[in-house]
C-alpha cells in the first residue's frame, strides 16, 4: 500500500510511524543497528549497460551534494530508523569517486552529527579504475573511507570500449594494486562476465588474475540487458538471447567454480568473499536489517516499510530546499514481507528455513512452501536439510523465476 508521495518533515506528522502503530504486523526488525546508502547521481559517462539513475552534467556537483546533507538531517528528524546506531555507510551511485575529498568529509560530518556510528563501521566508497591514484587514495583514507568497491568490470581494452566505460585495460589491471600500496585492506572488485566480447578462454583469464590478487571480496554479474540502456535499445533476436544466456550461464558455473577452488566462499549469488570477509552492508541488506537511502532514486527499508527519493536531480534539489522529502512510502503487508524473506534469502548460502517462516507469518505459509519444494528437488534446483532449503548451483541460474513461483499474493 503506497500511503504518500512527498512527505514533510516534521517528526509529529509522520505518517509512516502512525499507520504502521495501527498494523499488526508478524515481524517488525527489532536491530539495533543499521545502515545508509547516500547515492551519488552523477558519471564522467553512460555506460551501456547501465539503467541506474545518474547525469553526466556536473555542474550541479556542488548543490547535490549540499542538499545531501540536508535530507541527511531531515531524515534524522523523521526517525525512518528509529534510533537505530550505523553499523555501515555506503556510498554508491553513480560514481562516488568523481565527488572531492571535501564533499565525502562533509557528508560523513553530516551522518555523525546526527546518528551514534559505531567505532569500527564499515565505511565504503564505490570507485572507478579511472580515479584511483596515490593522492585521492590518500585522501580517502583520511576522510574516514576504510573500504573500496571497485568497478573494474573487464580486462580488456575492446571490451571496456564496448561497454562505454571511462578507464582503460591498464588502469583496471593497476587498480587493486593501487589500493593495496595505499593500505586499504577492505577491498571489493566488480566484474561482469557474459558479454559477447568474453570468450570462455578470457574469462578463465581473468578469474585466474583476479584469484590471484587474493583481495577479500569479489562481486560478479552477469550481464543483464535493460530497455532504456544503449543495449537495450538495439534489436536482438530469440536467437541472441539464448545464445546470451546460454554464455552466462555457462560462465557462471567456471565462475564457482573457480571461486571455491581459490577459497572464496559464494555467500550470495553473485558475492564471493575470503572467510570473515563479507560486505557488511550488503549482507544486511540480504538479512532484512534496515537501512536509509539518501539521494535522488534512493531507496529505504525498515522491515515494517519502504519507501523511496524521486528520480530526478532538479525535483529532488527543490523538494530538499524546501523541507520536503520527495519520497513514496510503502506499508508492507505481512505476505510482501513474507515475499522479501523468500527474495533475499533464497540468493543467500543459507537459504530459507520453514520453521522461521512458521513462526513469523503462520504455519499455513510453511506448509504450503513446503508442498512446492518436491518439484523442484526433482528438478535439482534445490536441495533441503530439515527445514531449511536453499538453491542448487542449477537452482541459483533461475532464483528470480523460482523466488517469483513461492511468492503469495494479498
Amino acid at each position: 500500500m503506497i500511503i504518500n508521495h512527498t512527505q514533510t518533515c516534521k517528526p509529529q506528522n509522520n505518517l509512516t510511524q502512525c499507520l504502521t502503530k495501527r498494523l499488526i504486523l508478524p515481524f517488525i526488525n527489532n536491530s539495533l543497528l543499521a545502515g545508509i546508502y547516500i547515492h551519488i547521481p552523477f558519471c564522467k559517462q553512460r555506460c551501456h549497460y547501465c539503467d541506474f539513475h545518474f547525469s553526466t552534467n556536473l555542474r550541479h556537483t556542488d548543490e547535490l551534494v549540499t542538499t545531501l546533507g540536508k535530507e541527511i538531517n531531515l531524515q534524522y528528524e523523521q526517525n525512518y530508523l528509529e534510533s537505530a546506531s550505523l553499523e555501515t555507510i555506503y556510498f554508491g551511485g553513480g560514481t562516488p569517486s568523481i565527488l572531492s575529498v571535501s564533499a565525502i568529509e562533509y557528508l560523513l560530518a553530516r551522518i555523525h552529527q546526527n546518528w551514534t556510528v559505531l567505532a569500527d563501521a564499515e565505511i565504503t566508497l564505490e570507485a572507478n579504475p579511472d580515479d584511483l591514484n596515490e593522492t585521492s587514495l590518500r585522501h580517502w583514507k583520511y576522510a574516514g573511507i576504510n573500504r573500496l568497491s571497485i568497478g573494474i568490470q573487464s580486462l580488456y581494452e575492446d571490451e571496456l570500449k564496448w561497454m562505454h566505460r571511462a578507464h582503460s585495460a591498464a588502469e583496471a589491471l593497476t587498480a587493486l594494486d593501487k589500493a593495496m600500496d595505499a593500505g586499504f585492506e577492505k577491498l571489493s572488485a566488480d566484474f561482469i562476465y557474459g558479454s559477447p566480447l568474453l570468450t570462455d578462454e578470457r574469462w578463465a583469464a581473468t578469474l585466474d588474475w583476479l584469484t590471484g590478487k587474493k583481495i577479500p571480496h569479489v562481486s560478479c554479474y552477469a550481464l543483464t540487458i535493460e530497455p532504456n540502456t544503449a543495449f537495450g535499445k538495439k534489436p536482438r533476436t530469440s536467437t541472441m538471447v539464448e545464445a546470451e544466456q546460454e554464455r552466462q550461464h555457462h560462465q557462471f558455473m567456471m565462475l564457482v567454480a573457480e571461486m571455491e577452488k581459490a577459497g572464496y566462499e559464494q555467500y550470495e549469488i553473485s558475492n564471493f568473499s575470503l572467510p570473515g570477509k563479507r560486505s557488511r552492508h550488503n549482507t544486511a541488506y540480504w538479512e532484512g536489517k534496515p537501512y536509509l537511502g539518501i539521494g535522488p532514486s534512493a531507496h529505504s527499508y525498515n522491515g515494517h516499510s519502504r519507501q523511496w527519493n524521486v528520480s530526478n536531480n532538479h525535483a529532488y534539489m527543490k523538494a530538499i530546499g524546501e523541507n520536503r522529502i520527495p519520497a513514496e512510502i510503502e506499508i508492507l503487508t505481512p505476505l510482501q514481507q513474507l515475499n522479501e524473506y523468500l527474495m533475499t534469502s533464497l540468493r543467500r548460502s543459507c537459504g530459507c528455513n520453514l520453521n522461521e517462516i512458521a513462526e513469523r507469518w503462520g504455519e499455513i505459509y510453511a506448509s504450503k512452501i513446503e508442498g512446492t519444494l518436491p518439484g523442484y528437488l526433482e528438478k535439482e534446483m534445490m536441495q533441503i536439510n530439515g527445514k531449511q532449503f536453499t538453491l542448487t548451483q542449477y537452482g541459483k541460474l533461475f532464483a528470480d523465476k523460482i523466488a517469483s513461483e513461492l511468492f503469495f499474493t494479498d
